[in-house]
């Protein structure tokens, strides 16, 4: 890992380590208690499993091998809609291997004070028709039903009003675009912006997963400069359309307007529900589902069903294709030992780095694909508070929460709350769940992941809990815990490049052209890729859709 020099740490630990929040300062802050009465750990990944590569590799044979038709390498959302499209086909004979000691990857949960809560992705947008394949899935798990002839989502599982509230100008106000206070301006660049967002959607076709709508000149010219440029060239500078944009551009990519293509900064409003702005006509917003802990409940269900099939705290160390099939050779952390898997053919369900590392001998595009794609490292603390907390002026409580600021005084994405889709009459204890992406850290993504990596689990605290006293003063003394989780490649950043890049390079599409409008294959040989990385956009339903065509 690179080595940082004393001003790039000082820069990235803005905010995070000055001593003086301990000080006089921050005792008036938390009342009665003090930061040390705050229990808390790092959790949710396993960063010392890394370790055991070496170590694993340095032993000898593998003392035991398993033989089964097809094994999927890898439980995240692609791993696991792999294994559910097999057992559809009716394929049983395969095996799932992760490295975790629970499947899900960026979308699984853990519990504080008793209370579920997300270690990652929280909420899942009801699926167009494009994503045909997670509509499905909704319907095999009772969310989705026909009902005199039209489809009736289970509202249980919708996020409740309110959704979704900004602590802007001292105050809440309802949604996330600022709106009280700000003057015509303002409200002109938004206008603006939303024209150009409706044209873009009338001159293409916008689909989520990408895969469904092919590669155009204009969405390839998107593509090749950030979205930041692309604001420049529209004369877009308002400050507040901008901190919008790019709080957008994090949440749903982990960095932000400069680092991202204008592809995805358009590809976000137009493959939904457009720009919405008061005063112009637009389509009402798509439900979200959601649940307390995260999309970990769709996960968990997909992985119920694989019984015995699915193999936990599995740190694979070689792929290798040979003569008649497939070799994986793993280390066991519960039984700590080498193992042996021998299968006619394997999904890599892996992130595009890990399988380049793993993949013996890998094929060249599989080499390019891994040095052209950059990866956003993310945080997420699970607050655990013992009581309601006291609020600001203006909207009510909301299921999504987001200060307004900069990178120094508010640099993460707000929070959301485990409790709200509980509808409590009288709010009590809840678990708060925090974002914070890393991509636009100084210095850039490597130094954010030793960052990550090296700074102690209290100099988070402390710094979390001074960013959302702004909002919340009464917050500090009445969180009883805080665990955090750190995700060094949490998502792939769509950087400007070409689009679709890695997939118009691989061995499926030799051409540069999708195999169809409905879906690609990423396969060489008897291995078949499957990672919403390869889509360049790490949603859900990329990830799902890739997983469900590459079995």
């Amino acid at each position: 890992m690179m080595r940082l020099n004393p001003r790039e740490v000082d820069s990235l630990s803005h905010g995070i380590d000055r001593r003086h929040f301990l000080g006089c300062t921050a005792l008036t802050l938390l009342g009665c208690t003090r930061p040390d009465d705050i229990s808390g750990d790092f959790t949710g990944i396993h960063h010392g499993r890394g370790h055991l590569l070496q170590a694993a590799r340095a032993g000898s044979e593998p003392s035991v091998t398993h033989q089964t038709d097809v094994l999927i390498v890898g439980g995240g959302v692609a791993g696991l809609a792999a294994a559910r499209a097999l057992h559809l086909k009716g394929v049983s004979d395969f095996a799932l291997l992760e490295l975790e000691d629970t499947c899900g990857g960026n979308s699984r949960s853990g519990m504080v004070g008793a209370m579920a809560c997300p270690q990652g992705a929280h909420y899942l947008p009801l699926p167009g028709a494009d994503a045909w394949e997670v509509q499905d899935l909704l319907e095999e798990l009772g969310l989705r039903r026909r009902v005199a002839g039209r489809w009736v989502i289970d509202e249980r599982h919708l996020c409740h009003s309110p959704q979704e509230r900004l602590f802007f100008n001292g105050a809440w106000q309802e949604g996330l675009l600022p709106l009280h206070g700000v003057d015509a301006a303002t409200l002109t660049q938004y206008r603006q912006f939303a024209i150009l967002v409706e044209q873009a959607r009338a001159r293409e076709r916008w689909t989520i997963p990408v895969s469904k709508s092919p590669v155009t000149p204009l969405k390839q010219a998107l593509a090749a400069i950030t979205f930041e440029s692309y604001l420049n060239q529209h004369g877009l500078h308002d400050e507040h359309l901008r901190w919008y944009l790019n709080y957008c551009c994090c949440d749903d990519y982990g960095a932000g307007l400069a680092s991202v293509s204008a592809w995805a900064g358009i590809h976000y409003f137009a493959s939904r529900h457009g720009f919405s702005v008061p005063g112009m006509d637009f389509p009402e917003r798509d439900g979200l589902l959601t649940w307390p802990q995260g999309n970990a409940w769709l996960t968990q269900r997909l992985a119920a069903p694989l019984a015995d099939r699915l193999h936990n705290g599995q740190v694979v160390l070689r792929i290798v294709e040979v003569k008649h099939g497939v070799e994986v050779e793993a280390f066991n952390t519960s039984k700590q030992r080498l193992e042996r898997w021998q299968a006619r053919r394997a999904i890599v369900a892996l992130p595009i780095f890990v399988a380049a590392r793993v993949l013996q001998n890998p094929p060249e595009f599989l080499r390019q694909a891994a040095a052209r794609t950059t990866y956003a490292p993310w945080l997420v603390a699970n607050i655990h508070i013992k009581t309601a907390l006291h609020d600001r002026p203006g909207a009510a409580p909301s299921w999504d929460n987001v200060l307004y600021g900069d990178a120094q005084g508010a640099p993460g994405l707000g929070y959301v709350d485990a409790m709200h889709q509980n509808l409590q009459r009288v709010p009590g204890a809840t678990v708060l769940t925090y974002y914070r992406a890393l991509g636009d850290a100084p210095g850039g993504p490597n130094a954010a992941r030793q960052l990550l990596l090296n700074q102690p689990w209290a100099t988070w605290r402390d710094a979390i809990l001074r960013e959302l006293a702004q909002a919340h003063p009464d917050l500090p003394g009445k969180t009883t815990r805080i665990d955090i989780t750190r995700y060094g490649h949490a998502m792939v950043l769509p950087v400007p490049g070409d689009l679709y890049k890695n997939v118009l390079h691989s061995p499926s599409n030799k051409h540069n052209k999708l195999q169809n409008s409905e879906q690609f294959k990423i396969q060489n040989g008897r291995l078949t890729f499957a990672h919403s990385d390869w889509a360049g956009y790490s949603v859900f339903e990329e990830a799902f859709t890739l997983g469900h065509h590459a079995a």
